[in-house]
């Protein structure tokens, strides 16, 4: 056991619709086992069952559960117990200890974590409620990634109708989820619609979008050309499927713009918040503390929007405790070593990470690169050592984070200046 003031130990093995609960006592005798039901009903039943077993002290009874978030876990911090999660991966480790064999049930699961947690609680993560604003927008960052994702694939299907039977299009210099190419699909979707159409219609849906990369003769030049023979009805039908695709992408497009929106207005309220906020009590004052952060983390270079949101909403805690090492493998920029006796050490990507946090570090340190000359140093550095734009881009990265993190500590704003004379001390 831990530090902890635990009396019962309480193992929940999760399920869709029932989960196996199995309790045991500081010594690891199994006190009583039971499923339970997912329902409101069930869930109440469950904590007053273990708040009865504990005395009324719910302080006293730590539960261990795979899924660190959802009903069960609300349900159980809302009453006062002690909850810790763990990786599935990490307790499938654990259940080699009783099953040589690979055996494995829900009994077995839920004796598992209650045993572990008892043994081994170094190894689980407490989980604590995030506050109502980052649920917020955690929920929204989430659904602005799956919108883009979305996007993507639509644009995609637009590209694979457009290469079946009008590849005119296709050699146009814009993306396919681009406003003037869908404007101009909509007027144009067939080779023949294109031979009918006037310049001067072109030339109005380029002023309306503000394009002057191509102008109407080119694009209709471009349209014009001889294209591949196909079969009767297919430019009819191909065509029909892409006004579909089009309405659907400006749909979605509509629907990130605004999500987009509504996450410049939450930080901005974060920031606000910060700055409005005066109060002695001790748990207001770290919660100040913790939206400040937005102001610091804004002066970073190569921050923005989306990026801010998915560091704030997958990583508060992390953030709000300034711990790095967490923050790097969270993000999958702390690499791996394998070392056997008989091998050379192999330092491998790490795998095991969250991939929203993944792709935003990813972004953040490709537009660093971009904009910020300490970092674009660094980058060809890496670059110079041989390793690959994945690889240096990861170390970007890894020095971003732990520059944040000193930041946030020191709660101070970025300041190139210093950051710059620091890369010249350490490369001297």
């Amino acid at each position: 056991m831990g530090e902890g003031n635990a009396r019962l130990l309480v193992g929940i093995d999760w399920g869709t619709e029932e989960h196996q609960v199995c309790v045991e006592d500081a010594s690891g005798t199994v006190i009583e086992e039971r499923r339970v039901l997912h329902t409101a009903e069930g869930l109440a039943g469950m904590c007053d069952w273990l708040l009865e077993l504990a005395g009324g002290d719910p302080s006293t009874v730590y539960v261990a559960i795979e899924v660190p978030h959802g009903p069960v876990v609300e349900t159980l911090l809302e009453r006062g117990f002690v909850v810790f999660s763990i990786n599935p991966k990490q307790l499938d480790r654990f259940r080699d200890r009783f099953s040589m064999a690979g055996a494995k049930d829900d009994r077995l699961d839920a004796y598992v974590l209650s045993d572990s947690l008892r043994t081994d609680e170094h190894c689980f993560r407490k989980v604590k409620l995030d506050e109502p604003e980052i649920i917020e927008l955690r929920e929204l960052s989430r659904i602005s990634g799956e919108l883009t994702t979305q996007r993507s694939r639509l644009a995609n299907k637009i590209r694979e109708q457009l290469r079946r039977y009008y590849p005119q299009a296709l050699e146009l210099p814009a993306d396919m989820d681009s406003a003037w190419f869908l404007d101009l699909l909509m007027l144009a979707s067939t080779p023949e619609k294109a031979m009918r159409i006037r310049e001067s219609s072109v030339a109005k849906i380029l002023r309306k979008r503000r394009i002057r990369k191509v102008d109407a003769k080119k694009v209709l030049r471009t349209l014009r050309k001889p294209g591949y023979m196909v079969a009767p009805g297919t430019p009819e039908a191909a065509s029909s499927h892409v006004r579909l695709l089009v309405q659907q992408i400006r749909l979605v497009t509509e629907q990130l713009k605004d999500c987009r929106n509504q996450l410049a207005v939450m930080l901005d309220a974060f920031h606000a918040s910060a700055e409005d906020t005066v109060t002695e009590e001790s748990d207001e004052v770290e919660k100040c503390e913790q939206r400040s952060d937005v102001e610091i983390l804004r002066s970073l270079p190569g921050i923005g929007v989306i990026v801010l949101a998915t560091l704030l909403a997958e990583a508060s805690q992390p953030l709000g405790a300034r711990a790095y090492h967490t923050l790097r493998a969270l993000c999958g920029v702390g690499p791996v070593t394998r070392r056997t006796g008989k091998r050379k050490p192999v330092v491998m990507m790490r795998r095991a990470c969250n991939p929203r946090l993944r792709d935003a570090l990813y972004h953040w340190a490709r537009v660093s690169v971009q904009r910020d000359p300490v970092s674009r140093e660094h980058y060809a550095r890496l670059r110079a050592k041989g390793h690959s734009h994945g690889r240096a881009l990861r170390g970007i990265g890894d020095r971003l984070l732990n520059v944040a993190c000193a930041m946030l500590r020191n709660g101070t704003l970025y300041d190139h200046s210093m950051r710059h004379r620091t890369a010249q001390e350490a490369a001297a």
